[in-house]
């Protein structure tokens, strides 16, 4: 079997944003927001998986919206999930940006701000965002700047996986949030599915819809541009900095060799 990459905004929605797919979004919200406690019941994706028209240039990120119920409390929650490869510039606000917009327009005319629904934003990245910190998972809620006491209303939360700091191989893999963490970072180079995963059905359902046979021509050829498109920023990402870091260099070798100058030419009218 050959499966496609889950980190490619294409296949990423295919496998978790589509109706077929709420019992796999179901456990991977689980997993990654609630510690695999069976916190969601249910969900309703609020923008249904359309299979993306590639011509030109393509984003790389990619939003799934989901309603949430708590089973617990029964209170309704907005997530945003997004998976990004690629770190562009104003990214972390853009995070911000959508995770406030879904929170501040719920609201219609005349409707009082307890109705308010909780919102959480979980962003899967391909690169380090946080370096100062080793976990892969980060969180984020409202705070007092001196204190730390938490604001009281937990209404807004920023969730960060960062899949380059999870290093465990397919042995050391201990619960489901981990499974989830190797298959988004390993299935592309898989060729069968493990064992270890094999015996969790949404799992398994994940892999079937990764699967490169189950896929529509169409499907297949949107999945190889978007690929080709992520490649191609990242070289081009990769030649600009690059670029920059020869361009820093020439002109600190410059400022130097005008430095010696200067203090060579002090040096001689000093004698």
């Amino acid at each position: 079997m050959i499966f496609i990459n889950p980190k490619i905004d294409f296949a990423f929605k295919k496998i978790f944003g589509s109706e077929d797919s709420k019992d796999i979004l179901i456990s991977f919200l689980n997993a990654l927001i609630y510690e695999n406690q069976p916190v969601i019941q249910d969900l309703e994706i609020l923008n249904p998986y359309n299979a993306p028209k590639i011509r030109g240039i393509k984003r790389s990120y990619l939003d799934i919206k989901a309603g949430i119920i708590d089973a617990e409390t029964g209170e309704r929650r907005t997530v945003i999930i997004e998976m990004q490869v690629l770190n562009v510039e104003g990214f972390e606000k853009r995070i911000l940006y959508s995770a406030a917009k879904s929170y501040s327009t719920q609201l219609k005319y005349g409707q009082a701000y307890d109705q308010l629904n909780p919102v959480i934003a979980l962003t899967i990245t391909d690169f380090v965002m946080f370096s100062e910190l080793s976990n892969v998972t980060s969180r984020f809620i409202l705070k007092d700047k001196y204190f730390l006491m938490d604001y009281p209303i937990y209404d807004i939360e920023l969730i960060f996986v960062e899949l380059p700091k999870f290093k465990k191989q397919l042995s050391e893999l201990e619960n489901i949030v981990d499974k989830w963490l190797f298959f988004l970072n390993n299935a592309r180079g898989m060729t069968d599915i493990p064992t270890e995963m094999d015996n969790i059905p949404e799992m398994k359902k994940a892999f079937y819809i990764a699967n490169q046979a189950n896929l529509t021509l169409e499907e297949l050829d949107d999945q190889e541009k978007s690929e080709f498109f992520i490649q191609d920023q990242r070289g081009a990402i990769t030649g600009a900095v690059s670029k920059a870091l020869k361009q820093g260099l020439r002109e600190g070798t410059q400022q130097g060799i005008q430095q010696e100058k200067v203090e060579t030419a002090k040096g001689h009218a000093g004698k």
